[in-house]
């Protein structure tokens, strides 16, 4: 062990208050009707990840209620639990600046570093926690196999290395730079999706330039791009000029399949295979990578084979709408159709539309046990298709901002592998913070 470094538990600080740990409301006190659409927000399991909070899983509730139950307000660097649920138990979250004054939820619990303690700090404690080593530990430990729970005694029994306050200072910043800069590409990809969105709907659902040629307005274009669009609507409320046309004349549609799992000789080899899981978790329309992989004797039972690179996938059951364009050659599982974008119309216009109707594509699914989209339903979904010229400009523009973003994520993997290799080597002390920046360095 470092000389310095202690083991310690969490038990050891909860002893002498540097540590409190606090569950969430009971469901007696916090009701699905104290949910409201503007107010203070809750913070649910689900909104748990990848150490931080998601606030597209936040419900709220009215400010007089988040006051009753002032005991469970969040501070800056509290560190939540999720503590119950199969695909949630154990994963934790810090809480931001932005974040201070939102209530910790029913299914989780809130650990807080007192001000007064002087031997350990928040930050280095919650990337402690979040590192996959604690959460195995954590959930090895959880009480219930079919819904496991964690609570407070099994956080306090909890062991590590507690390095001296310096070093876990320097620890906190070096791991919390390749989070914020993780998190920056997030949210830039959110931008320049909202972007490429804005401009589809604009050009190809609410048809924006046609409309306003009629209406007179100001052109809001180049002149180039403004003299592409028609004057005028046809009877059918289309641009002039533009035919109907549907999803499967536009691309070529494949489904996929399982290779058996009781035979091995199809399994753990070098090519990509995808089922919708492998986007369920995604922060942006990307796939870089898959969970499993199949050997080409696998690939041979798969009568769509390994799709190129640029290939569209939309989940079609369990859930529908998973959207993600394959970075890589990749096989499918049959929860998915597969566009091949080979004709007029690019994967970035498919994507883009795809997000457009999805309302539509919902509402052709069927069945019993859960809703699915089947290939012969989603094959005859209206396309407006405009001429050539529009869909050269319209990919002009879309195109690298999808590229951008394909960007971001790929070097948010490489700098989230980085912090993965880095942090247990830091916790342990194998390696100190100079070499450690050196490896960041590297990385951006």
């Amino acid at each position: 062990m470092t000389e310095g470094w202690k083991p310690v538990s969490i038990g050891d600080f909860c002893k002498t208050d540097e540590i409190q740990l606090q569950t969430g409301p009971f469901g007696s006190q916090l009701h699905s009707y104290d949910y409201v659409t503007e107010g203070v927000a809750v913070v649910p399991t689900v909104a748990i990840s990848n150490g931080r909070i998601d606030h597209s899983a936040l419900p709220r509730i009215a400010p007089d209620k988040a006051l009753a139950l002032g005991r469970h307000k969040l501070e800056l660097n509290d560190i939540l639990f999720a503590r119950r649920g199969a695909q949630a138990t154990g994963k934790t979250a810090r809480v931001r600046p932005e974040e201070r004054g939102f209530i910790c939820g029913t299914g989780a619990i809130r650990l807080r570093v007192t001000a007064g303690s002087k031997r350990i700090f928040a930050p280095f404690l919650a990337a402690l926690l979040g590192d996959k080593s604690s959460i195995d530990w954590l959930m090895f430990h959880v009480i219930g196999a079919t819904m496991p729970n964690l609570n407070e005694g099994i956080i306090k029994s909890f062991l590590f290395v507690l390095p001296p306050l310096p070093e876990q200072r320097a620890i906190a910043a070096t791991l919390s730079a390749l989070d914020d800069k993780i998190e920056v590409n997030r949210q830039m990809n959110e931008t320049l999706e909202a972007m490429a969105r804005a401009l589809f709907r604009d050009w190809f659902v609410d048809f924006g330039p046609t409309r306003a040629k009629m209406a007179g307005t100001a052109p809001y274009l180049s002149p180039d791009l403004w003299s592409l669009f028609p004057d005028r609507l046809d009877d059918a409320g289309n641009p002039e000029g533009w035919e109907a046309s549907t999803i499967g004349d536009e691309v070529r549609v494949v489904g996929g399949s399982t290779p058996s799992t009781k035979d091995a000789e199809f399994w753990d080899g070098s090519l990509n295979w995808a089922t919708p899981k492998d986007l369920s978790n995604l922060s942006a329309p990307v796939l870089l990578k898959t969970n499993r992989k199949i050997t080409e004797v696998g690939l041979a039972k798969i009568s769509s084979g390994l799709l190129p690179v640029g290939t569209l996938l939309l989940s079609s059951r369990a859930p529908i709408g998973y959207l993600a364009i394959a970075e890589i050659p990749v096989a499918i599982n049959q929860g998915f159709i597969g566009m091949l974008c080979e004709k007029r119309i690019s994967n970035v216009f498919t994507w883009l539309w795809t997000l457009e109707n999805m309302e539509a594509i919902l509402s052709k699914a069927n069945g019993s046990t859960f809703q699915e989209i089947s290939k012969g339903n989603f094959r005859p979904l209206i396309v407006v298709m405009p001429n050539a010229a529009i869909l050269e400009a319209f990919d002009a523009l879309a195109k690298p901002l999808y590229q951008r973003i394909a960007r971001n994520e790929q070097e948010s993997r490489t700098l989230a592998q980085t912090r993965d290799l880095l942090l247990p080597r830091l916790m342990s002390g194998e390696l100190r913070v100079a070499g450690a920046v050196r490896v960041v360095e590297a990385a951006q």
